[in-house]
């Protein structure tokens, strides 16, 4: 399975945490593909602290909530501390986008990540590595989600990733 992650934080040194996040979750398999690295307006709330975010596919083995558990492990090893506030300022935050294109809901995960859609900070790296993959919710690329997003906040590159891999899709 392709699971495609998303890190951020806008607390500590943002881009070594993002790192060090990215090597944790190597533990799961294999990087496939690995956007630029992104500074980012914070959303769904006001802070000062710009957040650095950075998207990440991994090939795995593991079932989706394992790699739900190993996300939550990953965060709390780099500081994140869960205050009950959905929205707010953090060390480390991994979400998961897609795994594939299955469709999950359960109590403890939904995937894709219900709001990606609205929100340049997720769109924009995706739509560097895999302007192509189809939202298997929405039924649109990512290059489409990205156009026709309404969410004006920043979201720039300020490392680019000289390793940086594309998504190419399957012929049909």
């Amino acid at each position: 399975m392709l699971v495609t992650l998303i890190f951020g934080g806008n607390q500590g040194d943002r881009k070594a945490l993002i790192g060090e996040a990215i090597t944790e979750m190597s533990s799961i398999g294999k990087i496939e593909l690995c956007s630029s690295l992104y500074e980012t307006a914070p959303w769904g709330f006001k802070s000062s602290d710009s957040f650095y975010n950075q998207i990440v596919t991994y090939e795995t083995n593991l079932l989706p909530e394992e790699v739900l558990d190993k996300c939550q492990a990953t965060e709390q090893k780099l500081g994140r501390v869960r205050s009950g506030t959905q929205f707010c300022s953090r060390t480390m935050d991994i979400d998961i986008l897609f795994c594939d294109s299955q469709i999950i809901n359960t109590p403890r995960l939904t995937v894709p990540h219900p709001r990606l859609a609205q929100r340049n900070f997720v769109l924009a790296p995706l739509n560097e590595i895999m302007p192509a993959f189809i939202h298997p919710v929405i039924h649109k690329n990512i290059a489409t989600l990205l156009a026709e997003c309404t969410d004006t906040l920043k979201a720039e590159i300020i490392g680019k990733n000289k390793l940086l891999r594309h998504f190419v899709p399957p012929p049909l």
